[in-house]
């Protein structure tokens, strides 16, 4: 069954969803995060995305606080993974043991390759590799600069590391409710044996339809944003339609 992961990306210690990856394009959505986690937790999701956007930024965690205060509010109910801001070691280590089920390791993954195999295999299960791409290309540290590498050739090179996940956002198409990626998400998939998760442009009702056609189901689940908050997507009929609910 595929998960649908909904997202609290954390600006300035409040909820927000960014559009194209451009911080001056937020919208603040709640200035509560742990009573947004507690709302999704209550409308019947079992897992949780959470961005420090600033901390993508930055290169260090700059809304702890706020992340320190969701999984103190939903405690064993969800399964959180964060990302922004994680790349040492003992920043990953501090972080599994405040409660997360994993860490997603995005700029880093391309930066210090290593650190993340080593991850992997202190971790096994709880390291998350996030892919993000502009124009097919790897984009780093919080979307500000592309690489040369394509999503393909940086997921193979985790391959046999014991990475969790892949969690794949087309920036492009992030938070312009242009639906996803398909054609490049289930590609990535059908490359690697990592399970992968969709993020960037979840619309409707219809990309969670999409979600349970069989060529998807190479796929973990998909990450919404901006289609939950606004409404565009109902929890509970999502929920139906994935068999979680």
């Amino acid at each position: 069954m595929p998960i649908l992961f909904p997202a609290i990306d954390l600006k300035d210690g409040a909820c927000v969803r960014l559009k194209l990856g451009l911080m001056e394009e937020a919208t603040v959505y709640n200035a509560d995060p742990a009573a947004q986690a507690l709302e999704f937790r209550d409308a019947g999701f079992t897992h949780l995305h959470v961005v420090d956007l600033n901390g993508a930024f930055a290169g260090r965690a700059v809304n702890g606080a706020a992340v320190d205060a969701i999984i103190a509010a939903v405690g064993s109910d969800m399964r959180v993974q964060l990302g922004g801001g994680i790349r040492t070691m003992a920043d990953i280590e501090a972080w599994l043991d405040k409660g997360l089920s994993r860490v997603i390791l995005g700029t880093v993954a391309v930066r210090d390759p290593e650190l993340v195999r080593a991850a992997a295999k202190r971790f096994p299960g709880r390291i998350a590799v996030g892919i993000d791409a502009k124009g097919g290309k790897v984009a780093v540290e919080g979307w500000a600069e592309t690489s040369q590498l394509t999503a393909v050739d940086l997921a193979r090179q985790f391959e046999d590391a014991g990475v969790a996940a892949i969690i794949y956002t087309d920036v492009d198409r992030d938070g312009i409710l242009a639906g996803i990626n398909w054609e490049a998400t289930i590609d990535l998939a059908g490359a690697v044996s990592i399970p992968v998760i969709a993020s960037g442009g979840l619309a409707s009702i219809a990309d969670v339809v999409r979600l349970t056609m069989p060529d998807a189901q190479l796929l973990e689940g998909a990450i919404s944003g901006r289609a939950l908050y606004d409404g565009r997507i109902d929890a509970a009929e999502a929920l139906r339609v994935l068999g979680a609910g």
